[in-house]
């Protein structure tokens, strides 16, 4: 039981100081046990009920290098409406270990004035990043053989809003990528994957993976809200990405049809929404279809292999506390992780490790 947008009224915008101590620590710099007070960005809020029926609100708290559950106990409307999600809170309060994660208990949550704040702090990718990636992106599209998947791929990275919500939208709200452009990054980087393990199997058609590649997530530019916070859409609710990227897919094959003057080879047609419909690979994930091609069954797999080097990464960089060089338990996981006993951090721009380090959404790193 969760209350997403209570009717309250919002608090008029409140200038409030960037927070005392002197330089802000980033989310993977913060300690298992210590006071806080400082600015991150909120991207999810709920007013949620305890065991014993009261209230407390729960925000996720983000920067550059990831985000942190911070929860207020004894919590009401009030509280809730003091800020909206995707706006720069100032939290008061103390750092604690609950389950081998890090979470803050806050005491105070307020709204921040935007000016003044340095963004480039909060941001993963800047647009510029952002700009890059969709031209790499533009450049493996333009050397695809085949003339209907070269112009559909083409079509999609050429349609305007589209394109927007692309560069905008995360690859998923909570488990990985949770910042404007994680999209861009997880569809980038799996792209270059698969631009290099495709000639090394000759029964793959490495135009078609490589189009199944730039489709597969495409429907999450409408099932997440990303222009304010991070939520999911009505549309994304009640149909998923899966459903919503095949409509896309199919408005773009008839665009592509008046542009050749011709109808759409239909058994290409059919390979390409095959692998959107079965790209999460089994039925309990989420997939209405199992891969039943090679094409579906690489984007599957190389699909699941980011996501879950991407979310092992990312946890271990959001890991609060080592003992001998293991991480705590992870029970979604079922296991522990082994970063090393002189461990170096990955470097990068990426939350998992550089631009190009991503993942798909799911439970346990399962592709999304």
């Amino acid at each position: 039981m969760s209350r997403s947008s209570p009717p309250a009224v919002v608090a008029a915008p409140v200038l409030v100081p960037p927070g005392r101590g002197g330089k802000r620590k980033f989310v993977t710099e913060l300690p298992p046990q210590g006071s806080i007070d400082q600015v991150f960005l909120a991207t999810q809020k709920q007013l949620r009920p305890n065991r014993n029926g009261q209230l407390f609100l729960q925000v996720e708290l983000a920067d550059r290098t990831g985000s942190v559950t911070a929860r207020m106990w004894n919590a009401g409307d009030a509280e809730f409406s003091a800020f909206e999600e995707g706006e720069y809170v100032r939290v008061e309060g103390s750092t604690q270990l609950y389950q081998g994660n890090l979470q803050v208990i806050a005491t105070s949550i307020q709204r921040v004035d935007p000016r003044g704040i340095d963004e480039a702090d909060y941001r993963v990718l800047s647009g510029g990043d952002i700009d890059h990636l969709i031209d790499e992106l533009r450049g493996m599209a333009a050397g695809i053989g085949n003339d209907d998947l070269r112009l559909l791929a083409e079509s999609l990275l050429a349609d305007g809003p589209l394109l927007d919500a692309f560069k905008r939208s995360p690859a998923g709200i909570k488990h990985h990528h949770a910042y404007a452009g994680g999209l861009v990054d997880h569809v980038t980087s799996l792209a270059r994957v698969a631009t290099r393990v495709a000639p090394l199997y000759p029964s793959v058609d490495p135009d078609l993976l490589l189009v199944g590649v730039i489709c597969h997530d495409i429907g999450k530019t409408v099932e997440l809200e990303s222009e304010k916070g991070f939520s999911y859409t009505d549309p994304g609710q009640l149909l998923g990405h899966v459903l919503l990227g095949l409509e896309i897919v199919d408005d773009h094959i008839a665009a592509v049809e008046q542009q050749l003057g011709r109808p759409f080879d239909a058994e290409l047609a059919i390979r390409v929404k095959h692998m959107i419909a079965s790209h999460h690979g089994h039925y309990e994930f989420g997939a209405p279809k199992l891969p039943m091609t090679m094409e579906a069954i690489a984007l599957h797999h190389l699909d699941h292999f980011d996501a879950q080097m991407a979310s092992t990464i990312q946890l271990m960089q959001n890991e609060a506390s080592m003992d001998g060089g293991w991480t705590q338990y992870h029970a979604n996981h079922g296991r522990k992780f082994f970063r090393g006993r002189e461990h170096v951090a990955p470097s990068g721009g990426g939350a998992a490790g550089g631009s190009g380090a991503s993942g798909s959404d799911g439970k346990a790193g399962r592709s999304g």
